[in-house]
């Protein structure tokens, strides 16, 4: 009696590749579906709210006060050289008047530094928070 030899018998193997089409097609198919759900056709459909320009208007802040540090080191307001006392009591008129107004200083850039800190401090006394530095693009 003669016994089969057992030999290696070959692995095996999973053929990956109709399951792979089966799955691309599947994601395509909820893709392409996904996109027509969400077309512009449901957005046409909302009513937007509309916006009433009388309080667009009076939302927008008033223009800032706009106070200038020259070559010199002098404080310029509304193109006119002013004091510091002068330039807190400008200052704190235009708050008063637009509370939601800001300060801007604009110091020419071959000023001393420490000018443009005297100015600032000046300012800030006045003007609390609302104190910006303009910059230039050159």
């Amino acid at each position: 009696m003669k016994l089969k030899s057992r030999g290696r018998r070959a692995m095996p193997e999973v053929n990956m590749t109709p399951m792979m089409d089966v799955i691309m097609t599947i994601l395509t198919f909820f893709i392409i579906v996904s996109m027509t759900l969400t077309s512009a056709k449901t957005v046409k459909d909302v009513a937007l709210p509309s916006t009433d320009k009388q309080d667009a208007i009076q939302d927008e802040p008033p223009d800032p006060l706009v106070v200038g540090v020259d070559k010199k080191g002098q404080m310029i307001l509304n193109e006119a050289p002013i004091d510091e006392v002068k330039l807190g009591t400008a200052v704190v008129e235009y708050l008063t008047k637009n509370p939601k107004g800001s300060v801007v200083l604009k110091a020419d850039k071959k000023v001393a530094y420490e000018k443009v800190l005297n100015a600032v401090a000046v300012l800030r006394e006045v003007g609390g928070d609302r104190v910006a530095l303009a910059v230039g693009d050159e």
